[in-house]
């Protein structure tokens, strides 16, 4: 079960505390102290694993405490420190403090690490009080308190291309043909329920991921539809493939296509400026059903936009090999001269033309 939100609590162990003892050993009648400390708590950390791809396993342990440090001992003996806790995560997790909201760390590489809470700190045992005047000192420090925590944990998927588009533009048929990835497709609205990614073989043995986000509709950035619940989950995209089902547009309105393409790049804009700002390209799909005029209304609106147009089907496989061509090789393109794209903010709660050719644009 894909499971991109969880909460849970996390708390640090508690120091030891320090010893009073004293030497009594024969030919030492005037032993000194010699309590030992106490060990420090367990921490917690959190790191990401890129051979995991939800937080499911979050739904049933939701409490996570490391060990206390053991008290200090006589003879100088420090006491063990207590066991540190490893919580394993996807990569993409966002960690926040679920009081403040504040962002504790975002783990987009694998094997990335981050400590959550840090255990208490073991107290002194006496000898480190015996002084020139005072040198039978009767205390000891208490171990110090480990760090507690609630958590929110918000997982946003790591893809090169996500697929956007409104409920039944063909987004899933899209990514079962275009890789191995096999989900629900029906012939109604909001059939997918969760964002599945592929990975796509180009030239051979070159590959991208690609991310099919549950549709959109009008207002979804205020939470309409599936909501911003799944828009989060384009924002690692470097490319956008924003797909139009031809065939569904009105061929008594002419302007029927910049109406459907002027939605999807509204919500985009007001979810995130940055993200209505990516590289994207324009896709007319079910074209083995659109007229020549359907098809070509959606490569006018790309057009006027300046993007790039492909006339695709993903049901008939036409026009494919050069859409994913192209993807590959901007993505191989942006890889060699520009920098991984930086996550963006959080948001604050509350078409004629022959398959596959590119226009001029």
């Amino acid at each position: 079960m894909f499971i991109d939100e969880a909460s849970i609590q996390v708390s640090a162990g508690n120091g030891g505390n320090g010893c009073v003892a004293f030497r009594r050993e024969k030919g030492e009648p005037h032993g000194g102290p010699n309590g030992g400390d106490g060990g420090d708590g367990g921490s917690i950390r959190i790191h990401a694993d890129e051979g995991m791809n939800t937080l499911y396993p979050f739904r049933f342990q939701k409490r996570f405490a490391a060990g206390r440090g053991q008290h200090g001992m006589g003879s100088n003996c420090t006491g063990k420190k207590g066991h540190d806790v490893d919580i394993t995560v996807p990569v993409g997790t966002i960690v926040k403090d679920a009081d403040s909201g504040e962002i504790l760390g975002d783990l987009a590489e694998h094997g990335q690490s981050l400590v959550v809470v840090k255990g208490g700190r073991g107290g002194r045992g006496n000898q480190h009080f015996a002084t020139p005047t005072h040198r039978t000192p009767r205390r000891a420090e208490p171990g110090g308190e480990g760090e507690r925590r609630a958590l929110a944990l918000e997982l946003k998927l790591l893809a090169d291309v996500a697929l956007v588009g409104f409920p039944n533009a063909g987004k899933s048929t899209l990514i079962a043909a275009i890789s191995a990835a096999r989900p629900k497709i029906a012939d109604y609205p909001f059939t997918t329920l969760v964002p599945n990614l592929g990975v796509v073989s180009w030239e051979r043995y070159k590959t991208f991921v690609a991310a099919d986000v549950p549709g959109l509709i009008e207002g979804a950035s205020e939470g309409h539809g599936l909501g911003i619940r799944f828009l989060r989950h384009v924002e690692r995209s470097r490319l956008i493939c924003h797909l139009v089902d031809a065939a569904a547009l009105d061929p008594e309105d002419p302007d029927a296509a910049e109406k459907a393409v002027s939605v999807i790049e509204g919500e985009l804009q007001a979810f995130a400026p940055e993200l209505a700002a990516r590289e994207r390209v324009l896709c007319a799909n079910k074209i083995e059903i659109a007229s020549k005029e359907q098809i070509a209304a959606v490569k006018a609106a790309a057009a006027r936009r300046g993007l790039r147009f492909f006339a695709i089907s993903g049901a008939a496989h036409k026009g494919l090999d050069p859409l994913v061509t192209w993807l590959g090789s901007r993505l191989e393109a942006m890889h060699a001269v520009k920098p991984p794209v930086t996550p963006l903010p959080v948001p604050p709660a509350t078409p004629d033309e022959p398959a596959g050719e590119p226009s001029d644009a």
